[in-house]
């Protein structure tokens, strides 16, 4: 296992295509400026040592040199170590309605994101608490295990679209019953789950599901996003709006935030529903009720014993651009031999 631990050196990155930019418009002005001197041939008699293949191969040394240098200051580790530690958290799981209603745009930016908006900000206020993530439309699939790695939830959120669910609707049963699969921890006390979504349910059994979570200790938390007066549904093209989703008789579908499905859902498994518009109300509330919830001590796996590695992409860098000073531009004697852009047939 590795981590870097200054990231931000890998912004250098981007000097090497400016590097690159240049040395082809220098050579480019060069060729163009010997055509102005002398013809080709004269040019090869007067110039017999010149290059364009010993020139490129010291660009492609110095930039590697570059790259490593950079590498090197960025401060990779590896852990050598898997060590066993035991940390105190609650479970919390949530399920993220991903289905076309969602991209509504009644709410700014539309409803979708703003639910990861929501979802990214609770999971910064969490301590070692466990996260999972669940996305559901028509059917639900899981998008993150049960984790304490809170960085790797934020980033598979973000890739939460409609088009990772081939069904699409809107089946909150089918995310109650797949979080029942979460709770892989039978000591634990307190279990969270958290929907989000703008109400739009099309099973009739959710309430029953919701109900048999809470007897098995799950409390159950919605969120709702989007107006009650509703919106319309973008239909995007590569990011621009072709139109905007119609029902069979050709009419405009207008989704609106179904409050009363939500509330019922919340109320009948022990926990609360919460208006999702304005994303602070949300986040501070559930972290407040996680954050005094009663933790439970579980183990976890995680690397330790980071060592630095810097040193070798150091080593190496300092090597190649030691090696690209003593690389000159003009032909050598084996370079001849190969002749490899046919540059004596020129």
């Amino acid at each position: 296992m590795y981590k870097i631990e200054e990231p931000i050196y890998f912004y250098a990155f981007a000097v090497i295509p400016v590097i690159i930019v240049v040395f082809l418009l220098v050579l480019w002005w060069k060729k163009r400026t010997q055509k102005n001197f002398a013809s080709a041939k004269l040019l090869a008699v007067l110039a017999p040592t010149h290059s364009v293949f010993k020139a490129t191969l010291k660009l492609i040394v110095f930039l590697i040199g570059l790259s490593l240098l950079i590498i090197s200051l960025s401060n990779p580790k590896m852990g050598t170590k898997l060590k066993t530690v035991k940390r105190e958290g609650v479970d919390v799981v949530f399920a993220l309605d991903v289905s076309r209603s969602m991209l509504a745009e009644d709410i700014a930016p539309n409803r979708l994101e703003k639910a990861k908006q929501i979802i990214s900000k609770i999971i910064d206020k969490l301590g070692s608490d466990r996260v999972g993530i669940i996305i559901y439309a028509g059917n639900a699939y899981p998008l993150l295990p049960i984790t304490t790695d809170h960085a790797a939830g934020k980033m598979f959120l973000q890739n939460a679209s409609p088009d990772m669910v081939s069904s699409q609707g809107t089946a909150i049963n089918e995310a109650l019953n797949l979080a029942k699969t979460y709770y892989n921890n039978d000591e634990q006390t307190n279990r969270y789950l958290i929907v989000i979504s703008d109400g739009e349910d099309h099973q009739e059994d959710t309430k029953q599901i919701a109900q048999n979570l809470s007897n098995e200790g799950v409390k159950v938390y919605t969120i709702g996003v989007g107006t009650a007066a509703g919106g319309k549904i973008p239909l995007k093209l590569n990011g621009s709006l072709i139109g905007h989703k119609k029902d069979r008789k050709g009419e405009t579908v207008i989704t609106q935030r179904k409050e009363d499905i939500l509330q019922d859902i919340a109320e009948i498994g022990n926990g609360e529903y919460i208006d999702g518009n304005k994303t602070e109300v949300p986040v501070n509330k559930i972290a407040t009720i996680i954050g005094n919830a009663q933790k439970s001590e579980f183990e976890t796996k995680q690397f330790s014993d980071y060592k630095d590695q810097f040193q070798w992409f150091l080593g190496f860098g300092l090597f190649f651009l030691l090696l690209d000073v003593f690389l000159f531009e003009k032909k050598t004697k084996w370079v001849q031999q190969i002749d490899l852009f046919n540059e004596r047939k020129k």
